[in-house]
């Protein structure tokens, strides 16, 4: 049997191995983007093809396409909206910056499969009618990221903020020495400072659901340049409209088809938001790191899970191993950032060029975050514990309980007191009597860490 078949477009003709379901531009596209090891996500790939099934289907309704080739398109684009057929879409993310080859690599993909089950449709007449790379792509990108964000990052989040919550209530009662730039500090209790973890958290969930309604606006019905050249003036807002009610989410064509085909602001919105969540997961989980580091020269107040060996040559050491991948994952959304912010600059006249780029490192920032909190939030907070016996003594051996004398004897006294004490190394209580500050009864009575909570 012949293993290959030859296809032509107004380049020429190319040999296409026989069961490859692509056609000619995208074994094209294989050739001249041979760059890197990173595919187009599959995300964007299963976004297309929804808005592909949509498309047809509010054609057929318009009365532009025929009804079984409607039908025809719709089962090939939900067969790859299911993840069913990934393998056929082999692009590089390096390639246009409208995305058109993986765009074409789906147009020919359901082309393909219409033509198996019996019914040619052409690749642009047909599986393309009335729309464009400029609007499919970054309305795939649009979707592919609410899914995502849906599905995996908030379900995380909440999951986490829920954890720290519980971890507050559970901490509530139990003193500890507060530190500020790393030096002891007046007391604070354990369940206080989780309280303000969980805080940042639901400030970020704030911050991320704001961001999100910028997303749901798509620049489908635009085409080429945002004029909606060759396509009906209805069909944008219907296929946004049909979108929303299949894939349950609020989706809505953009008030201005321009923007939304020369810029990307709702993305970088929502990757500053990521951003902000990747700055207080960094915060939380080398505050976690710090209090449980140890476990005899370090702080060790908290008790983290041991869940594997630590090391390869020192027997019995176990590593803070779930904050090391989370804050590793904070640092390549921070950078995420960065290069979101550089290509989205790149709007140049009608058409952002960089959106691979944009898309790749969204829905990389997105599904990291995600997996991380959740890996973080199982195998680190669930099981984190207090040691009760260190915070105890931590606390016994502050000198900054003097602040509670301040208001007593003035504050150049008490830091007399607090010098005395350290460099001596006695306790403030014998520091406090052997200037004769305080009787013993007074020091006693002011100087109750749970009274400074």
């Amino acid at each position: 049997m012949k293993t290959t078949r030859t296809q032509t477009d107004s380049f020429g003709s190319l040999e296409i191995a026989a069961d490859a379901l692509w056609g000619v531009h995208t074994e094209r596209s294989l050739h001249f983007f041979n760059i890197g090891t990173q595919r187009m996500p599959v995300e964007i790939i299963h976004a297309m093809a929804h808005i592909k099934a949509a498309a047809a289907t509010v054609n057929a309704q318009l009365g532009l396409l025929d009804e079984s080739k409607a039908l025809a398109i719709t089962a090939a684009a939900q067969r790859i909206a299911a993840a069913q057929l990934d393998d056929a879409f082999p692009l590089s993310v390096w390639q246009t910056g409208s995305g058109t080859q993986s765009h074409m690599n789906v147009n020919e993909v359901i082309a393909t499969l219409a033509k198996q089950a019996g019914l040619t449709v052409h690749v642009n007449d047909d599986v393309n009618l009335g729309q464009s790379s400029n609007d499919v792509f970054p309305s795939a990108m649009h979707i592919a990221v609410l899914q995502l964000t849906h599905n995996k990052l908030l379900p995380a989040l909440n999951a986490l903020h829920e954890s720290m919550l519980e971890k507050a209530v559970a901490f509530k009662d139990l003193a500890k020495v507060g530190r500020t730039h790393l030096q002891d500090a007046v007391p604070i209790t354990l369940g206080q400072e989780f309280s303000g973890y969980a805080a940042q958290l639901a400030l970020c969930q704030v911050s991320i659901h704001h961001a999100l309604d910028g997303v749901c606006a798509l620049a489908i019905g635009a085409t080429a340049v945002g004029t909606g050249v060759n396509t009906h003036p209805e069909f944008g807002s219907r296929v946004a409209s049909l979108l929303a009610t299949q894939l349950r989410l609020p989706l809505r064509q953009s008030s201005n088809l321009f923007a939304a085909l020369a810029g990307h602001e709702a993305l970088v919105a929502l990757l500053g938001s990521l951003r902000m969540l990747a700055i207080a997961l960094n915060k939380i989980g080398n505050d976690i790191r710090l209090m449980g580091s140890g476990p005899r020269a370090g702080l060790g107040e908290l008790l983290l899970p041991q869940n594997e060996a630590g090391s390869s040559i020192m027997p019995g050491k176990v590593n803070p191993t779930q904050v090391e991948a989370l804050c590793m994952v904070c640092a390549q959304v921070m950078g995420h950032d960065v290069a979101i912010g550089i290509a989205a600059s790149q709007g140049q006249l009608e058409l952002n060029v960089y959106k691979p780029l944009i898309a790749l490192d969204v829905l990389d920032s997105i599904r990291l975050l995600g997996d991380a909190m959740h890996s973080f939030n199982l195998h680190c907070l669930a099981g984190l514990e207090a040691n009760l016996l260190q915070l105890a003594h931590n606390l016994e051996r502050s000198l900054m309980l003097v602040t509670a004398l301040s208001p007593h004897i003035g504050y150049d006294r008490a830091a007399q007191i607090a010098k005395l004490a350290q460099q001596e190394g006695t306790t403030l209580r014998e520091a406090a009597l052997q200037l004769g500050a305080v009787s013993a009864q007074q020091f006693d009575e002011w100087v109750d860490p749970r009274g400074m909570l």
